[in-house]
């Protein structure tokens, strides 16, 4: 059983997975705004929140990064409309567990309870839930060990495979740079198992969900009464990864003071608990991650750069999944096999207009996205195959779209398949969504200066919001 909360403005959807989440056994609290959900965080405890993205007084990011700073175990999920994929790719970045997309579905909510309990239940707060090692098809690493990957196929995966066989077997920091979702901790996890760390500690930590003031007692640990709060002697993560290898994601996070830290240890490779009178001597290679150049950071005075220069020893670009097509339909079957066995079903493949809107699509949340949209769509297709009434509206309408635009480039496709490339109006129904989509997220979602910029009144763009879920 979990604890459970639920933050929406709408009553109907805080009463809907009030009644479906009791009856499947689960202890649910609702609230009908961020503040009020915010107000019961601090008085009670709870496994799991779930939180519309979209409040009227404060969205599902300022909630996340509060509820977090109240309570860092507890996992919150944001509900979101399939548009809004880029804003919940972001918020996991953020720290979130993970999104929803609408329309909710029960089999979905529940697998999300699932995995949170058994997350919290390793003691994994901080660990990365995208692709961890013991998911993947294992591998034969150089070393000899097990190490689960997944390889695609293309140039640019090819080229990745053998920096990471270059480096691996070294003990030099990397930086592993990449788009969110694009399976930077894989790569990290893979670095370690094929190194002579192999069968040592490998912790991964999430810059972005630490706050500052636990970030120094997460990472070096503390001792009994340094602190108001701290009750006995914790081990840092550091000391904890001690003979094997740390990762940091989105690096790029941490405040200035923990830099500082984090740079004397890499130099004296020592390190002190808060409230302790002696240094530890440590032994861990560190792997960092970001989505953003650090050479940039370092110019906007966000970043260190004597710290940079300590991690830079050698650096490594996973591709975005629209730069490798050629991996798309083998990545797919992968995710299907995965969600075969999370689910309990036994499809065995893609219609053929499916693989076809998957291959166009542009996948901005990369492989954590593809992740979920095969998951989703097994839930809602019946048969033995999924279905293209499994995938969202808005990858059915980007493969239109996207197709109409290499038309005019000359480029081929096989305009028969599936009946959709005929359908003018679909394809002009997407178009639409995506202007609508784009003036909408310029404008932060202010309806009036949407319909303004649209030439439309705000009831017609009321309308189109409400038709293409945004």
């Amino acid at each position: 059983m979990a604890k459970i909360l639920v933050i929406d403005d709408s009553l109907d959807i805080c009463q809907l997975l009030d009644r479906f989440l009791t009856k499947k056994g689960h202890e649910v609290q609702t609230a009908i705004s961020g503040k009020n959900g915010l107000e019961m965080v601090k008085r009670n405890s709870f496994d799991l929140i779930f939180c519309d993205f979209k409040l009227r007084e404060m969205d599902g990011r300022d909630v996340l990064k509060k509820a977090k700073e109240l309570s860092p175990s507890t996992q919150v999920v944001i509900i979101t409309g399939y548009a809004d994929v880029k804003i919940a790719v972001e918020v996991i970045k953020n720290g979130a567990f993970d999104y929803l997309t609408k329309p909710l579905i029960p089999d979905e909510i529940l697998l999300l309870i699932e995995r949170a309990l058994q997350l919290k239940k390793e003691d994994k707060s901080y660990s990365v839930n995208f692709i961890r090692g013991t998911d993947l098809a294992p591998s034969k690493s150089n070393s000899g060990s097990n190490s689960g990957f997944i390889k695609g196929v293309s140039k640019e995966s090819q080229k990745l495979y053998k920096e990471i066989q270059l480096v691996a077997p070294t003990n030099l920091s990397v930086i592993i740079y990449g788009e969110s979702g694009a399976g930077k901790e894989n790569i990290a996890k893979i670095i370690h198992e094929q190194s002579d760390r192999a069968g040592k500690p490998f912790i991964a930590i999430d810059c972005g969900a630490l706050t500052r003031e636990l970030a120094g007692s997460e990472l070096w640990g503390h001792e009994k009464g340094s602190f108001t709060g701290a009750q006995f002697d914790k081990p840092g993560q550091f000391e904890l990864a001690d003979g094997g290898t740390i990762f940091l994601d989105e690096i790029s996070n941490l405040t200035y003071e923990i830099q500082v830290g984090l740079l004397r240890l890499v130099q004296e490779r020592k390190l002190r608990r808060i409230g302790a009178a002696k240094d530890r001597s440590i032994d861990v290679r560190i792997l960092v991650a970001s989505n953003e150049d650090l050479r940039k950071s370092v110019q906007e005075g966000k970043f260190r750069e004597d710290l940079y220069f300590r991690f830079n020893e050698f650096s490594i670009t996973v591709p975005a999944l629209r730069d490798r097509k050629e991996d798309i339909e083998q990545f797919a079957k992968y995710f299907l096999k995965l969600s075969n066995e999370e689910l309990n079903r036994d499809l065995t493949g893609f219609d053929e207009d499916v693989l076809q809107v998957l291959l166009a699509y542009s996948w901005p949340g990369n492989l954590r996205e593809m992740r979920n949209v095969i998951r989703r769509a097994i839930l809602l297709s019946d048969g033995l195959t999924v279905k293209l009434s499994g995938l969202p509206p808005e990858l059915v309408y980007s493969r239109k779209f996207n197709f109409l635009e290499l038309d005019e480039e000359g480029q081929k496709h096989e305009v028969g398949k599936a009946e959709s490339f005929s359908k003018l109006k679909n394809a002009a129904a997407g178009a639409e969504a995506t202007i609508l989509r784009k003036v909408l997220e310029d404008v932060k979602y202010n309806r009036t200066k949407a319909a303004q910029e649209l030439g439309i009144d705000r009831k017609t763009l009321f309308n189109k919001m409400k038709q293409y879920d945004l």
